[in-house]
């Protein structure tokens, strides 16, 4: 499709949301406690002790993360009637996360999203990864970022942030290099939820990392998400084959069930894509920090808004959701009732010389960050 400029690797993508709160709540010996951050112990993985975080400013507003798979787990904020309900799909106990849920709340990496055949070559060299996923590869193989424990650290001399640091030693998961990561959280005073990345390789490797939060505005699992109202920056996405993989032809949305230009019902149009929403749409603009989504809920008077400097967000509509798990309250987590605004590179990229590059080389850093903006009309 011509008049669509693909930007390069360097990334930076911005999330502010609300998130599932924890009603385990600690005893006062199991919490420490800092200006704006607690930490309470939250389990053991592997030997390794995992902590829940909690992030507060000055408004009130939570954010809760544990430093098993970097998962946000609770994000409360109030709606538009004064209700304050977590807007992020989770669970109050670690034993929620073990399962595992669909990775509710999780980094994604070293690759987000699908590999094609778990495959790919750098300079001719081949490498194979698991195929967890049909024959396909999906966000980073068996045991992912979202499956690790991570280092955290947290920060608060202006806002509340936490760090998250990860080792992913070279031939981990099939891929190659050792790959210093970090990942930074923070809120800011305007419910902002920042999301920074960077990573660095001794090795020529291939990298693609977000975050897979799962939203619901409404607050409420009991609603499902198609009468949010979405407008996504982008006149183009990547059609899928029926493994999800993109087929190489960007595409243009115009007048179709794609075009998320103007905000628009999900519901509204869901039932003309087979399996519904799980697509990469191609963001317009060039690789600054931009909004390129609203997301907005009439019954709560909640709205999301992501900023990122991706070249590509996807979104995926909760179609394999099927009432198998339920939230820490017993309510049954049914299918549409939380969506994912991932922002990333290209699904397949390693594969798809077309595509903007996710090749990362020693000498190099990987910076990406992402905010999602929360805000309530009232």
């Amino acid at each position: 499709m011509k008049g669509i400029t693909l930007p390069v690797l360097s990334i930076a993508v911005i999330f502010a949301f609300t998130i599932t709160s924890c009603n385990n709540q600690p005893t006062a010996d199991q919490m420490e406690t800092t200006q704006g951050i607690s930490k309470a112990t939250f389990g053991n993985v592997d030997g390794k002790e995992v902590f829940l975080y909690t992030l507060t400013n000055k408004k009130g507003t939570t954010v809760t993360i544990t430093n098993y798979g970097g998962i946000v787990t609770s994000w409360k904020a109030p709606g538009k009637n004064g209700d304050t309900s977590s807007i992020v799909l989770g669970f109050d106990s670690l034993s929620g996360y073990l399962a595992p849920p669909p990775y509710f709340g999780a980094i994604i990496g070293r690759y987000g999203n699908r590999i094609a055949k778990g495959s790919f070559k750098i300079d001719d060299k081949a490498y194979s990864l698991a195929a967890n996923n049909g024959v396909n590869h999906l966000h980073g193989g068996n045991k992912g970022f979202d499956k690790v424990v991570w280092e955290g650290t947290t920060e608060s001399d202006s806002v509340p942030s936490l760090k998250l640091r990860y080792l992913s030693k070279d031939g981990e998961e099939g891929y190659p290099g050792n790959l210093a990561v970090e990942v930074v959280y923070t809120l800011s005073e305007e419910d902002e939820l920042k999301i920074e990345y960077h990573a660095t390789t001794d090795k020529p490797t291939v990298v693609n990392l977000t975050n897979h939060s799962y939203f619901n505005l409404t607050g409420d699992v009991n609603n499902t998400i198609l009468n949010h109202e979405l407008q996504i920056e982008a006149t183009a996405y990547t059609p899928v084959d029926e493994g999800l993989i993109p087929t190489g032809e960007i595409a243009p949305v115009k007048d179709g069930p794609f075009d998320f230009t103007s905000a628009t019902k999900i519901g509204e149009r869901i039932n003309s894509v087979p399996g519904g929403y799980d697509h990469n749409f191609v963001l317009n603009a060039d690789s600054s920090l931009r909004k390129v989504a609203t997301l907005t809920d009439s019954a709560s008077g909640r709205k999301l808004e992501v900023f990122t400097t991706e070249p590509g967000i996807q979104f995926y509509s909760g179609n394999f959701l099927d009432g198998t798990l339920k939230t820490s309250a017993g309510k049954v987590i049914n299918k549409h009732t939380g969506l994912c605004l991932e922002t990333q590179h290209f699904p397949d990229s390693p594969n798809q010389p077309a595509f903007p590059s996710t090749l990362l080389l020693p000498g190099n850093t990987y910076h990406t960050v992402t905010v999602y903006k929360l805000s309530t009309n009232r």
